[in-house]
């Protein structure tokens, strides 16, 4: 395949554009890439009617945690638009009602004990056990930059969104599903999960493992993701 191709990249829970600075840069000459915008709406149905308003007619999209339920939201809603599909350290399935009780339990902590120090605890756990302190920091400032106020609409996004295991079923495109394999927030049983959905439509997808990265796959190992990346959008 030859010419750049239009690529939507949507960030996922308190994050902004810089979670795939790494792969805007990498993948420029293959791609012509714009970033969805997740910091406006309290619903997952909104982002992604948000982006697909900003989007090119047509597009290949990769949704990185969060970015991803707004990504298979878009296929429900406008699959003729969509080229190809990432799923990148994600879920398709609902949140359980325990999981919805952590994330208010969340919400109600940082309000009692301060953002940036519910944050420096969770975050721990999104990144690889051997991650290097300078970026877990920016890991951190990102989600500061987000801020509190943009958190808890997107924590009440993630919690009433629609289960979309049965939609990866009707995906018609070229699809991939990649997972950090140190992800402890979106494991590779999950992405596993996915691929097996995936599986039982007409396209199928390609499953990609990064090796030495958490759930924060495109900034923990940005060359392996990169590859991944190039891979899926030259097949």
């Amino acid at each position: 395949m030859t010419g750049r191709q239009a690529l939507v990249l949507v960030p996922g829970l308190s994050c902004d554009r810089h979670v795939w600075q790494a792969q805007i840069a990498g993948l420029a000459d293959i791609a012509e890439v714009t970033v969805g915008d997740t910091l406006k709406d309290d619903s997952i149905v909104l982002m992604a009617s948000r982006v697909l308003d900003a989007a090119p007619e047509r597009f290949a999209i990769a949704g990185f945690s969060m970015g991803g339920y707004v990504a298979m939201e878009i296929w429900r809603r406008a699959p003729e638009r969509v080229t190809r599909l990432a799923l990148v350290d994600t879920n398709a399935r609902a949140d359980s009602e325990e999981q919805a009780a952590l994330r208010r339990a969340a919400i109600a902590t940082a309000r009692s004990r301060g953002f940036e120090h519910v944050l420096r605890g969770s975050l721990r756990q999104l990144v690889a056990p051997d991650c290097p302190e300078a970026l877990f920091e920016e890991v951190v400032q990102m989600a500061l930059r987000v801020g509190f106020g943009t958190y808890m609409d997107q924590q009440a996004a993630i919690i009433d969104r629609a289960d979309s295991l049965e939609t990866l079923g009707t995906v018609t495109v070229p699809a991939m599903v990649m997972v950090g394999a140190a992800d402890a927030l979106t494991p590779p049983r999950l992405a596993e999960e996915m691929v097996g959905a995936l599986n039982q439509s007409t396209s199928g997808a390609v499953y990609e493992v990064i090796a030495d990265a958490g759930h924060m796959a495109p900034m923990e190992q940005p060359e392996a993701v990169n590859a991944a990346f190039r891979r899926w959008l030259t097949a």
